[in-house]
């Protein structure tokens, strides 16, 4: 087996992946489930993944959920279906398992807009601010960073720091300006942007609320402001859901990546959600071309071949970590 798996190294394609053919009479879904339980491995998949994986993995969620989901387990080997900055994130709070991603070119809009050698430059200028980077950036970002955040706590990182320290928000200016508005404390913002997120239709958007007159507008506050304005709940991808499926409404507008809707429909079986449409007038929905590069035969291959790895050095693991678990302790104190 060790010589089939370092064999395996040697056939992933300029591409990202594995590039091997897979047999198309196999019964994935069985196979996979094989494979778990041969290899002591769990499959995490985030919320953006299509239906056919949301299904087969053992935690759905969001990113830095998943992988704090990962390290309580016993599993020897993670196979994250998302992105590439959400495997390194497992990767950095279970260094000791093996992680693995189905294709190494699902990658992020976002977590490339803040390279980590030019925000060092930006750093630089602002040597007396503390830096509060978005968990959606990669692990040597959060080696630059004192405390990350997630959507759903960021406002709280924000008030738990002191009112006369400067504060640097990186990497999305469209969180950090919801932020500041929340907040109405002075960021400096990184001029970074989620594909997704930036490219809703609000001319789309106005004709859907007419057309569903009783619908109501969710968004997450990586959306440009002109959505977040007219939104009627913001929230976190796990806030969002759990809104819907909380709420008295019925019919939603969701102004998300589409992939959610399929836990929405799964939780309230009995209820509309219509996905919020971009700019492009060939799409009737929104989907991150990154998380959508994971597909089912990708995940199979990558569980039997235990590759494309993710390895990250030392140092990176020790640094990033540490604005992790500040982070957390501020969660933690805020009872989050």
């Amino acid at each position: 087996m060790a010589d089939t798996l370092e064999a395996a190294k040697g056939n992933i394609s300029k591409k990202g992946f594995l590039d091997m053919e897979v047999d198309p009479t196999l019964d994935l879904v069985a196979e996979i489930e094989k494979l778990k339980k041969e290899k002591n491995a769990i499959i995490l998949a985030h919320y953006y993944q299509e239906s056919e994986i949301q299904d087969v993995a053992d935690y759905i969620g969001d990113s830095l959920g998943l992988s704090q989901q990962a390290a309580k387990t016993e599993a020897d080997m993670i196979v994250f279906a998302g992105v590439h900055f959400m495997a390194e994130t497992a990767k950095m709070l279970s260094p000791s398992k093996k992680v693995v991603l189905p294709d190494l070119k699902a990658g992020c809009s976002l977590a490339d807009s803040c390279p980590p050698h030019l925000f060092r430059k930006f750093k630089e200028k602002y040597p007396d601010h503390v830096v509060v980077s978005y968990i959606n950036c990669t692990a040597e970002l959060k080696t630059l960073t004192d405390i990350c955040c997630t959507s759903s706590n960021a406002e709280h990182v924000i008030n738990s720091i002191p009112k006369d320290k400067g504060i640097i928000f990186a990497p999305d200016r469209n969180l950090g300006a919801y932020l500041i508005k929340k907040t109405g404390r002075d960021l400096v913002l990184w001029n970074g942007t989620c594909m997704v997120h930036e490219i809703f239709s609000n001319e789309k958007i106005t004709k859907l609320q007419v057309r569903f007159p009783k619908a109501k507008l969710i968004a997450h506050p990586e959306c440009e402001s002109h959505i977040l304005d007219k939104a009627d709940f913001i929230g976190s991808t796990s806030g969002l859901l759990k809104y819907t499926k909380e709420s008295e409404y019925t019919e939603f507008i969701v102004a998300t990546e589409s992939g959610i809707i399929h836990q929405m429909e799964l939780a309230s079986p009995s209820k509309t959600f219509i996905p919020a449409p971009p700019n492009n007038d060939n799409c009737a929905c929104n989907e991150c071309p990154y998380m959508r590069l994971n597909t089912m035969e990708k995940l199979y291959l990558a569980m039997k071949y235990e590759q494309p790895e993710i390895i990250l050095e030392d140092w990176i693991i020790e640094q990033g970590v540490a604005s992790i678990d500040r982070m957390l302790e501020i969660s933690a104190k805020a009872g989050l």
